[in-house]
C-alpha cells in the first residue's frame, strides 16, 4: 500500500474494524450479558447445548482479533473468521429485515456488508515499493 509520509491509510480502517467489534464485545463482558446470549439466542437458534460455550467463544475470539487487527498481525486467519461471524449475523438475524440498519428500515444487512468489504480490503495484498 502506497503511504504518506510513512503512513498506511489502511491502518484508519484497521482502527476503525478494531474499535467497533472491541467495543460490542466489551459491551457484552462488562454488561454481563453473554450468557444471556448463549442461552437466550443461540441455544434457540440451533446451537444448544452449546450456545453459552459459542457465545464466550465469539466475545474471546472478538477481542484477541480486533487487537490483532489494530496491529495488523495474522490478519489472513483473523479476518476470515470475523468474516464468518458477520455472514452468520446477516443470515441469522439482519437479512429477514432487509437492506437496510436505519432510515427506510431497521436492523437490517447494510453495515455487515460494509464491514466484510473492509476486512476484505486490509486483508488484499499490496506491493511494497522500496
Amino acid at each position: 500500500m502506497k503511504t504518506i509520509n510513512g503512513f498506511n491509510p489502511l491502518f484508519l480502517i484497521r482502527l476503525a474494524i478494531a474499535m467497533i467489534f472491541l467495543s460490542h464485545s466489551l459491551h457484552g463482558v462488562i454488561n454481563h450479558t453473554i450468557n444471556d446470549f448463549g442461552e437466550l439466542y443461540l441455544n434457540k437458534v440451533g446451537f444448544a447445548p452449546f450456545g453459552v460455550y459459542l457465545a464466550w467463544g465469539l466475545m474471546v475470539f472478538e477481542i484477541i482479533g480486533s487487537i490483532l487487527i489494530l496491529f495488523g498481525k495474522f490478519l489472513k486467519f483473523v479476518v476470515p473468521g470475523f468474516i464468518l461471524i458477520l455472514i452468520t449475523g446477516i443470515v441469522l438475524v439482519h437479512y429477514p429485515d432487509g437492506w437496510y440498519v436505519v432510515g427506510p428500515g431497521r436492523n437490517g444487512m447494510e453495515f455487515s456488508v460494509v464491514l466484510i468489504l473492509c476486512l476484505i480490503a486490509i486483508c488484499i495484498p499490496t506491493k511494497r515499493r522500496r
